[in-house]
């Protein structure tokens, strides 16, 4: 009777490239965690902007009615701290690849027209507005139906959880107004 076994090249040479396949597939998994950017947690410099109601106590009940965390698309987003001197009526949360950022009594946008489309998120009116280039990086949304003009600036890719989140905080604390359109 013939031996049926398959000799030992043949099992070398069918039983490395699934060697190999499996070794890279491991790489990969252990690797994919390590180069995953991590946010900056570091307090973040915010340049100063023309912001007239900053200070006001409705900035500060919008602030303080905030949550720590947002939620966003890779996960939850952490709170960072403001490098000194911070601006009135500034928060920021860490995100990839740049933070999340909240302005509060800024001054109407002109970009504000009696033809802008807006966006309502959980009763609402945002004004959405990119960075201008071809593949925006960040995006903003201000806040137009609130008795003070309310900015939130996030990467694109963070997903719509944080503009949910500081919708109900805007909500909760702002009463909604006329649009102030020209």
């Amino acid at each position: 009777m013939p031996d049926r076994r398959p000799s030992p090249p043949l099992v070398l040479a069918l039983a490395l490239p699934l060697l190999l396949a499996v070794a890279v597939a491991v790489a990969g998994i252990v690797t994919r965690g390590a180069t995953d950017p991590v946010p900056d947690t570091g307090p973040l410099a915010v340049v100063p902007v023309e912001a007239p109601e900053a200070g006001s106590a409705r900035c500060a009940a919008l602030l303080a009615a905030l949550p720590a965390q947002l939620p966003a698309a890779d996960g939850p987003l952490a709170s960072r701290p403001l490098a000194e001197p911070a601006p009135a009526g500034v928060r920021a949360w860490a995100a990839v690849p740049g933070p999340v950022v909240l302005r509060c009594g800024l001054s109407r946008p002109p970009e504000l027209e009696p033809a802008s489309a807006l966006l309502q998120v959980n009763g609402v009116q945002w004004l959405e507005l990119d960075d201008g280039v071809p593949d925006p990086a960040v995006t903003s949304y201000v806040a137009v139906d609130r008795p003070v003009y309310v900015a939130l600036t996030a990467p694109v890719g963070s997903g719509s959880g944080p503009l949910q989140a500081v919708s109900d905080a805007v909500r909760a604390t702002l009463p909604a107004t006329e649009i102030a359109a020209r």
